[in-house]
C-alpha cells in the first residue's frame, strides 16, 4: 500500500458496507464501528487487517483495522480514501502527536512526563503510550495496531533515542480483543525498580513494571496542580490514595495534615519515598491500608472532620450493566464524605468510568449531598 493515492492493490482490501442508515457516526468523523451496524462483509478480513469502511450505497466512509472478536469490529484509522493506513500514515501519525505534547510544553525540565499518545484522540486507535522521563510505556489495546507493533517501537526510538521502551498490554481492554496479556522490555535498558519523574516541579517515583496501569495516573496531572493551589486546605483526606500523587500536592500546597488511605502496601511504601523524595515532612501524614468504605464509616462515628477531601476511586463500572451498581457506589461514597466535611470544606471527587457520564455522575453527586444534608455547589469541574 501506498500513501498519496488509490493503488490498484487497495482494491482487493477486504471491505465492510454498513446498514442504511448506519453511516452518521463516520460521517461527523466519530471511528467506532459496531457490529450491529454492518450489513455485511466482502472479503475474509483477518484479525488485525486493513479493511475499507463503505455506506449502503457504496460510498467510501474510511479505512479501518479489523477485530473479529470484537463487538467493536472496525475501528477508523483514515477517514481520506487516498490516505490508506501504512508507515507513512503511522510516521506522520506519530509525529504529530509527540509535536503536539512539545508545543503545550509537557515535556520539559518542569514537567517530563506526560501521555504521548492517546489512541483515537490521535488518530491511533488502541494505541496509549506513556512518557516518563528516560522512559517510554507502551498499550497496544487493540488488533488492529498489533501489526504495527514493531513499527512503532521503531518510530518512537527515532524520536526519543537512547530510550527505554516497555509494554504494558494488560486488562480488560486485551481480554476483550481476544489477544493475550504482554509486559515486557521493547526496547532499550530496562528501568530500575522506580523512575524518578517531575510533573510542574513535584517529584515521583514510578514502579513501571508492576504500577497500575503504565505506572502512574498521568491524566490527573492538572488537577493535582488544582489542588495544590486552592487555599487553603487545612486538613485533608486522600482517599485511595495510590502512591500519593494528590497526597504530595496537598503537602506542596500548604496542608495542614494528610491522612491518606490506600489497600496496597506497595503503593503506601512508595508513597513514603515520594514524600521523601519531595523533602517533605512525613510526621505531617498519616498512611492506612484499609477500604475507604468502612474508613468513612469509622472516621464519621469518631466525628472526625476534615477541611479538604479528595475521592479517587478505582473503576466502578467496566460495562453499561454494572452502571446501575457504579452509581450506588459512587453516591455512597460522596454521601459519606460529604458528612466528614467542615462547612466551607472542599471535595475533589472523581470517577474513571467511561459508561458513568458525566451528568450522571454530578447528579449523583449531588443527590449525595442532598442525602448528607449538606448544602453544595460546584466549583469546578475537572478533566483528564
Amino acid at each position: 500500500m501506498q500513501s498519496g493515492r488509490t493503488t490498484a492493490a487497495s482494491k482487493a482490501i477486504p471491505r465492510i458496507i454498513l446498514l442504511a442508515g448506519r453511516d452518521k457516526s463516520l460521517l461527523r468523523k466519530h471511528p467506532w464501528v459496531f457490529s450491529q451496524a454492518i450489513a455485511r462483509t466482502e472479503g475474509s478480513p483477518r484479525a488485525g487487517q486493513v479493511v475499507r469502511v463503505e455506506s449502503h450505497s457504496g460510498a467510501f466512509l474510511g479505512w479501518g483495522g479489523f477485530s473479529p472478536d470484537s463487538s467493536l469490529p472496525v475501528r477508523i484509522c483514515s477517514f481520506r480514501e487516498e490516505r490508506l493506513p501504512d508507515e507513512s500514515w503511522l510516521r506522520s501519525r506519530l509525529a504529530e502527536a509527540v509535536a503536539v505534547r512539545r508545543n503545550l510544553h509537557l515535556i520539559g525540565e518542569e514537567t517530563n512526563a506526560c501521555r504521548l499518545v492517546h489512541g483515537e484522540n490521535d488518530g491511533l486507535p488502541g494505541l496509549v503510550v506513556d512518557l516518563y522521563g528516560d522512559y517510554l510505556v507502551c498499550q497496544f489495546l487493540w488488533h488492529g495496531m498489533e501489526p504495527w507493533r514493531a513499527k512503532v517501537v521503531e518510530i518512537l526510538r527515532d524520536h526519543f533515542p537512547g530510550a527505554g521502551l516497555v509494554e504494558r498490554s494488560e486488562g480488560q481492554s486485551r481480554k476483550r480483543e481476544g489477544l493475550p496479556e504482554r509486559k515486557e522490555l521493547l526496547a532499550g535498558a530496562s528501568p530500575p525498580a522506580t523512575v524518578a519523574i517531575v510533573e510542574e516541579g513535584r517529584r515521583y517515583r514510578v514502579d513501571l513494571l508492576q504500577g497500575q496501569k503504565t505506572g502512574f495516573y498521568l491524566d490527573q496531572r492538572e488537577n493535582r496542580g488544582w489542588l495544590s493551589r486552592s487555599q487553603p486546605l487545612g486538613r485533608v483526606l486522600n482517599g485511595f490514595g495510590y502512591t500519593g500523587g494528590f497526597t504530595v500536592a496537598a503537602l506542596r500546597g500548604g496542608a495542614e495534615s494528610v491522612l491518606h488511605c490506600d489497600t496496597s502496601p506497595e503503593a503506601l511504601r512508595l508513597t513514603e519515598a515520594n514524600l521523601a523524595e519531595n523533602q517533605l515532612d512525613a510526621s505531617r501524614v498519616s498512611l492506612l491500608k484499609e477500604d475507604m468504605f468502612q474508613l468513612l464509616r469509622r472516621l464519621s462515628e469518631a466525628g472526625e472532620r476534615f477541611d479538604t477531601i479528595v475521592l479517587d476511586p478505582p473503576k466502578f463500572a467496566e460495562h453499561k450493566a454494572q452502571v446501575i451498581r457504579a452509581c450506588r457506589g459512587y453516591k455512597d461514597l460522596n454521601r459519606l464524605a460529604m458528612g466528614l466535611l467542615r462547612p466551607g470544606g472542599v471535595l475533589f471527587t472523581f470517577s474513571c468510568s467511561a459508561h458513568v457520564e458525566f451528568p450522571l455522575f454530578q447528579k449523583v453527586v449531588a443527590d449525595a449531598a442532598l442525602d448528607a444534608g449538606r448544602e453544595a455547589r460546584i466549583e469546578r469541574r475537572l478533566f483528564q
